[in-house]
């Protein structure tokens, strides 16, 4: 599972209500309880989250902890893609959003504009290799990482599955062109948002089957994301999806959000998504510290918990 994980807290206060039982006895009764009314936010508290049986403070540390020891693999995992040319991206999404489906588009597409441009994959999922399956039919060479119960990769799965990619071995030949590496995560809009996989950006996928309002609702990923791409815009006549809306939420939540439109199907919006990966994995400039958010969390949560336990 993710780092801390829960969804309700034991020191909350019972749901009030009243309500009588009929016992196999055949009397019946009522309890009264005190009653509150409103919604809820578990999320309110210092952690952001809620764990049963352990407390904010608690949940803090283990976060700090655990991220920290992440981002030091995600560190050495980005020193090793830039060291041998290789651009990395983190493709994030809901399940369904199509992600499988544009990169086998992609890789069909990038291989018709350069044959001999190198890459690889890699798949996340909790079963099964049906997606790099998927992309091994398109040619191109692809590793399934199963997390089992977990919900995202991490770090040291990257390192794993790159090490074992013929991609690794091109680049240890220090040729001098790029080579593009697309990592899968797991389908989840929520807790790969916290993980730097070592990747050059994390792009958000985000089909117009969903709704225009997903980037207000899972925020922290859209924030973490460089890049925004609306998938299945094929359908955008028999839908309700409000594009404009769907981009001014999410730059609500992150003004610097690219966005592109297309279709895997139709192949519309394709090329320009095609010429911003060439562009950007070209680019002579340092990558973006992905790490930078992570670093400003984990400070964060340092910082509270010393609040805590000078207050304590």
């Amino acid at each position: 599972m993710c780092v801390v994980c829960g969804c309700s807290n034991p020191d909350a206060p019972t749901a009030a209500h009243t309500h009588a039982h009929d016992h196999e006895t055949g009397h019946a009764h009522s309890h009264d309880h005190a009653h509150a009314h409103g919604d809820l936010d578990f999320g309110a508290n210092a952690a952001r989250v809620s764990v049963p049986g352990m407390s904010a403070e608690r949940a803090i540390k283990l976060e700090a902890d655990v991220l920290g020891a992440n981002d030091r693999i995600a560190r050495a995992n980005r020193a090793h893609f830039e060291a041998h040319g290789v651009a990395a991206y983190n493709l994030v999404s809901s399940p369904g959003s199509g992600k499988t489906t544009l990169l086998v588009a992609t890789i069909e597409a990038l291989r018709r504009r350069d044959p001999t441009l190198p890459l690889a994959v890699i798949e996340g999922d909790q079963q099964t290799s049906n997606d790099a399956d998927r992309i091994r039919a398109t040619g191109a060479p692809a590793i399934q990482v199963n997390t089992g119960k977990g919900c995202h990769l991490d770090a040291p799965m990257v390192a794993a599955a790159f090490d074992r990619l013929p991609l690794h071995e091109h680049v240890h030949h220090h040729d001098a062109s790029r080579s593009l590496l697309f990592i899968e995560n797991v389908g989840n809009l929520v807790c790969p948002a916290l993980w730097d996989l070592g990747e050059r950006a994390k792009v958000a996928i985000l089909s117009v089957t969903e709704g225009e309002d997903k980037p207000l609702k899972y925020p922290d990923m859209f924030a973490a994301a460089r890049l925004m791409v609306l998938t299945k815009t094929d359908l955008l006549p028999h839908l309700d999806f409000d594009v404009a809306r769907c981009i001014e939420y999410a730059r609500r939540i992150n003004p610097g959000i690219e966005v592109l439109l297309l279709s895997a199907r139709s192949g519309q919006g394709l090329d320009a998504w095609l010429d911003w990966l060439l562009a950007d994995a070209a680019c002579d400039a340092a990558p973006r510290d992905e790490t930078a958010a992570l670093k400003a969390r984990i400070a964060e949560l340092e910082a509270r918990l010393a609040e805590r336990e000078a207050a304590a």
